[in-house]
């Protein structure tokens, strides 16, 4: 698929796209005839998990890190894994402390509530 479509796709404009090429993130983009790029359904399956990463808060010299390794192969089947591990052990907790927050929020806005009532 052509660049407009792959970025229609992936929800990615084709700056991003062609910026996470320049720094490693996307790699053997094919080029047809005129040089322009042609993006696979595996290329959209690996956007699509760097996309859900980086929205997952995983810091961009982590997702480099992990597509490093990606790029290894089954070799790297470990260390992908432990990176993997840690990000979601930052994830949990950032949802507990946002759980939290929200927590904060309600009784706050039962308070308000409260108040609107007597």
């Amino acid at each position: 698929m052509n660049m407009q479509r792959f970025s229609e796709l992936s929800g990615l404009s084709p700056h991003t796209l062609r910026y996470y090429e320049k720094i490693g993130l996307l790699k053997h983009i094919q080029r047809n005839s005129s040089g322009h790029r042609v993006y696979s359904s595996k290329d959209l399956t690996w956007v699509e998990f760097i996309v859900r990463l980086k929205e997952t808060a995983m810091p961009l010299a982590d997702i480099l890190q992990y597509a490093r390794l990606r790029e290894q192969g089954s070799t790297s089947l470990a260390a992908r894994q432990a990176l993997l591990e840690a990000h979601q052990q930052q994830l949990k907790q950032h949802i507990e402390q946002q759980r939290t927050h929200l927590q904060a929020l309600q009784h706050k806005i039962h308070l308000y509530q409260q108040q609107k009532v007597t």
